[in-house]
């Protein structure tokens, strides 16, 4: 999220040292209109790039003009402390937040929509957006399930779901009992790995793991994200999972009572199927779907839309089918079947796009199972389970033609892309609250001030003198107190969904993987006319960052201390 903020404002060489004058007059060189000179009147483009020239050249002796010279380090390194945040509160003006549309929808592959012909959806958290209610519901199902089935203790009753406690995308080490965040490179985030529900200090997670922080991929995940020893956390529904976990884990640990953590995982993993395999989530959303179920009106906005379009459209769900009738009557009306092309419940994703023995059967209006061989798909018929070989077959839908959307990264969208060419989009709820985050003035001046501090700290580090690396530990000190701030502003236990500190999380990387486009929900579609070409932005290599401005500014401007990272070898 950092990297689209940085690349909405221009910035990706602020924590270089630009001042906002800089900022200003490169922008308006691109667009050919001329910026203010040093005396405050217009000139054109070439006296604009001598501007930019001097300006560099003012940065580098501004030591000199201070009065003091380099080899007094200390005055020197707090001199070039302070000119950075200068130029760092020059930077934002006020109201320069809301930048970023959290109704947009984001390309991470080049896409046109009037390229695709066939659109097909998932259910559950994708053509229907449940309520966080929902949430302490199966929490408190599956913790009755542990007391009253398996015998856990009756003191687990004082544990409530605590909905900001977890965030999807998170790693369970079942032999150590650790809940933790993992970055795309397999490094545990610092301050991010939970036993019950209290974070252990980075010594004790380092030593644990031999010395170091990285999680061997072995051990993490096979394709689904179930390895042999460490679980994914990658559906919506899991975050009632995770917190119970903690909760169980937390009980036994405060207590001091042993307890074998292969059988605890087992357990609190069976209570929570138990939630979806004996029907009890379904039955609290159809009692009440008006509270459970959220944005109805745009989904029928999103599906009647395509349909007037002449676009085909098929659902693909594992729910049962009384239950998606029910959500969908109540979304769309009676007459949603008339919608969809092809409609197949209970089909047993990730399996239904691998395994190629699992045959199709059609469903009455009962509900009652047909037994009869099913050689074409019709429309407005229901069918369960199937395979996607045979859906390929019936259906001829193949490659780029067709866009899928689901919210399970693995179960919905890996396949599809990667083994069968389709196009993929992502339903990312969590998007409306990040991005209202990164919107907001705190989370932007603390970023800037971060990735300022940080390259400052880059510079400075070859003063090697006492003196200095005792201001450089003080950065240090305050660069790690700003990267908690970020961090807590999404959630205080793992931060963002996307991010660690600087990395990509794993789950970001995944995303990007497995999905062309991501968006909050489908009803993102409906502020885009279906001609529409997403475009990815380029963003900067990292030994293409130092030079970025200056290849979107056509040599416009020179960057401020290129000539001392010349030298850093």
């Amino acid at each position: 999220m950092a990297a689209v903020v940085f690349k909405s404002l221009g910035l990706q060489q602020k924590a270089l040292g630009y001042s906002r004058l800089q900022l200003v007059s490169a922008c308006q060189c691109c667009t050919k209109v001329s910026c203010p000179s040093a005396e405050g009147k217009d000139t054109d483009g070439s006296t604009c790039h001598q501007h930019q020239q001097k300006r560099a050249s003012d940065l580098s002796v501004s030591s000199k003009r201070l009065g003091f010279e380099k080899s007094d380090n200390k005055t020197y390194l707090w001199a070039r402390y302070n000119e950075m945040k200068r130029l760092v509160c020059d930077l934002l003006p006020p109201g320069v937040c809301n930048l970023l549309n959290p109704a947009s929808i984001y390309a991470n592959n080049e896409i046109s929509l009037q390229d695709i012909e066939i659109y097909g959806f998932d259910y559950d958290y994708t053509l229907a957006q449940y309520s966080s209610s929902l949430h302490t519901m199966i929490f408190n199902t599956a913790r009755e399930i542990l007391i009253e089935q398996y015998k856990y203790p009756q003191d687990i009753r004082s544990y409530e779901y605590i909905p900001s406690f977890a965030i999807r995308g998170l790693h369970y080490d079942v032999q150590k009992s650790l809940l933790m965040k993992i970055d795309a490179f397999h490094y545990v985030q610092s301050g991010t790995a939970y036993r019950g529900l209290t974070p252990l200090p980075d010594e004790e997670v380092i030593e644990m793991y031999g010395g170091t922080q990285h999680i061997p991929l072995y051990q993490m995940s096979d394709f689904y994200g179930k390895g042999p020893s460490i679980k994914q956390f990658m559906d919506i529904f899991s975050l009632p999972e995770m917190t119970l976990l903690a909760s169980v884990n937390d009980y036994f640990i405060t207590h001091n009572i042993e307890f074998d953590q292969g059988h605890l995982y087992k357990d609190v993993t069976d209570a929570i199927k138990d939630v979806h395999v004996k029907g009890l989530m379904y039955e609290w959303i159809e009692k009440d779907m008006e509270k459970y179920i959220l944005h109805g009106d745009e989904t029928y906005a999103v599906l009647n839309r395509l349909v007037n379009n002449g676009k085909k459209l098929f659902l693909i769900t594992n729910s049962p089918y009384s239950f998606v009738d029910k959500g969908m009557k109540f979304m769309v009306g009676r007459n949603w079947r008339d919608l969809f092309d092809v409609i197949i419940i209970q089909a047993e994703k990730p399996s239904f796009f691998t395994d190629r023995l699992k045959p199709f059967r059609r469903l009455n209006e009962n509900g009652s199972l047909h037994w009869d061989k099913i050689s074409t798909l019709e429309k407005g018929q229901i069918y369960r389970q199937g395979n996607l070989f045979d859906f390929l077959h019936m259906t001829g839908w193949r490659g780029s033609k067709v866009l899928y959307f689901g919210d399970h990264l693995y179960s919905d969208l890996a396949d599809l892309m990667l083994r069968h060419g389709w196009r993929t989009g992502a339903i990312v709820p969590e998007l409306h609250t990040e991005i209202r985050i990164v919107n907001t003035e705190q989370y932007l001046h603390t970023l800037t001030w971060l990735q300022a501090l940080t390259g400052l700290l880059e510079r400075m580090q070859v003063h090697q003198d006492a003196e200095s690396q005792t201001i450089l530990l003080e950065w240090m000190k305050e660069r790690h107190e700003l990267r908690s701030v970020t961090k807590n502003l999404f959630n205080p236990q793992f931060g963002s969904i996307f991010r660690t500190y600087h990395n990509p999380t794993y789950f970001s990387r995944r995303l990007c993987r497995f999905s062309d486009l991501y968006m909050a929900s489908i009803s993102c579609l409906l502020n885009y006319d279906l001609q529409f070409t997403f475009y990815p932005r380029r963003t900067p290599l990292q030994h293409e960052a130092p030079l970025w401005m200056d290849q979107l500014c056509t040599g416009c401007m020179k960057t401020p201390f290129l000539e001392e990272m010349v030298h850093i070898r």
